[in-house]
């Protein structure tokens, strides 16, 4: 079949269809992984096009995969960074959608609290196990979408499910005909996408399901799902660990349109962030997140970071309020007591913190030279410097700016007394064996049995 890309000004030919290899053995391909080993990325040199949809958006799982490596969540917590997600997603709903298990009593009650609150995003979906009864309660919930698992690697299918290929393919079909026939969108999951056999199992189960989407007139969605964090974003990277390659694939052989395609990774191999950005820019509207990246093993996406590749790639927020971030980092502490790594880029108690002196005498005369952007305006997070053995005397006087905010011509010089007394104390610290850094409180005790009259600008 030919048709014109009225977009593209070219024809193209689609008539793309691939069978089910119903295999008897597993394919694990094992010239990529090998257990004993790292796996290994090899290259094809294939390329795809650059595909990034007219609307691109970030869905949430901080209450369903984010809660599978912590103690569940209380219905006022999930409320709380429910709201606090709303708000963060801006009036155009970049936050577009949040899935929550269905499971016990505390799962629906937390659904119920949040659609009391009536938001139109982000929009709550479920997410259950394949199995018919439970959307029943899908319904009684009242949720239009909810997520299906489909497992689409030969390691599921043959060493957990003990099913062939067909078999699996059969059980999925059964569970999901099932969510369309009472009018609930599936949105399935295609586990562990970057060890599954692409043209043998992928694309002709997507094909099979954009047939089933087209008879029903119901939308589904496909996640894929990079359980293993395997995927990498390189061009001419094999699949099918190759991310442009999964995304493109699938679109274009499939026919699924971008805003039916999400990706949902795993931080095993560092990849979770970058992957998850070519997946943008390959064809998909939708990448699956969690807050603070909380989830199974190292973790998922972290929802802050895409908030800010968004920003990069369309130059916009489009509404997003990011101080929101600095205060959903504060409530992960001092009301969950999650300890964040201090380093973590923008939650960390550090990230923004200069420790070098001759980094703190650049940031003194301009911050733009050591600060990533104006994180005050945009964070709510001064940029700080850190007093310790290496911090000099710009970096004293850096600090004492901070703290009694002056500006302009009130400002204290690097060369002032004041700098060189505190220096001082802080060289003798250091000469005396400590190895610590100078907290915030012993400073100002300091400062005050040693400048007392600073003072007085103390706001």
């Amino acid at each position: 079949m030919i048709t014109y890309n009225k977009e593209k000004n070219l024809l193209e030919l689609r008539k793309y269809q691939y069978s089910l290899q119903d295999v008897e053995e597993p394919n694990l391909y094992r010239d990529n992984y090998v257990y004993d080993e790292v796996p290994k990325v090899t290259f094809n040199y294939r390329l795809v096009p650059l595909n990034c949809p007219n609307e691109i958006w970030i869905t949430d799982t901080t209450f369903r995969d984010g809660q599978q490596s912590r103690a569940p969540y209380t219905v006022d917590q999930i409320v709380t960074l429910y709201q606090m997600l709303h708000r963060l997603g801006g009036p155009k709903g970049k936050i577009r959608q949040s899935e929550f298990f269905l499971y016990s009593e505390t799962d629906r009650k937390a659904i119920r609290a949040c659609q009391e609150l009536g938001y139109e995003f982000p929009e709550i979906t479920g997410w259950i196990r394949a199995t018919k009864e439970d959307f029943q309660l899908v319904k009684e919930m009242g949720l239009k979408e909810c997520g299906i698992l489909v497992s689409c690697s030969d390691y599921h299918i043959f060493h957990k499910l003990h099913k062939t290929r067909k078999q699996a393919i059969d059980s999925y079909l059964e569970i999901i005909k099932a969510a369309l026939d009472m009018g609930i969108s599936p949105r399935c999951h295609f586990e562990d996408i970057t060890r599954a056999d692409f043209y043998g199992f992928v694309v002709p189960f997507a094909q099979t399901l954009k047939k089933l989407m087209d008879t029903y007139k119901i939308p589904i969605k496909l996640r894929f799902c990079d359980t293993m964090g395997y995927g990498v974003p390189y061009p001419g990277a094999t699949l099918p660990r190759s991310v442009p390659g999964i995304v493109y694939g699938i679109h274009h052989f499939a026919q699924f349109p971008s805003e039916l395609l999400e990706w949902h990774g795993h931080n095993d191999f560092y990849k979770a962030v970058v992957n998850s950005t070519t997946a943008w820019l390959y064809g998909a509207s939708a990448v699956n997140c969690s807050l603070l990246g909380i989830g199974e093993r190292t973790g998922n996406t972290p929802l802050e970071a895409m908030v800010m590749e968004y920003a990069s790639l369309r130059g916009t927020l489009d509404g997003m309020d990011t101080t929101v971030i600095t205060e959903i980092a504060e409530y992960y502490e001092k009301e969950l007591g999650y300890k964040i790594p201090e380093r973590t880029p923008f939650v960390g108690r550090d990230f923004n913190i200069t420790r070098a002196g001759i980094h703190a005498d650049g940031v003194a005369k301009d911050e733009e030279i050591y600060n990533i952007f104006n994180t005050e305006k945009l964070l709510n997070r001064p940029c700080k410097v850190e007093v310790n053995k290496n911090s000099g005397l710009a970096g004293i006087a850096y600090w004492l700016n901070q703290q009694l905010k002056l500006e302009g011509d009130q400002k204290i010089s690097k060369n002032s007394p004041e700098a060189a007394l505190l220096k001082d104390w802080v060289d003798k610290q250091y000469d005396n064996g400590r190895i610590s850094y100078i907290s915030e409180e012993e400073l100002l005790q300091v400062m005050t049995e040693l400048t007392p009259h600073l003072l007085a600008y103390k706001k």
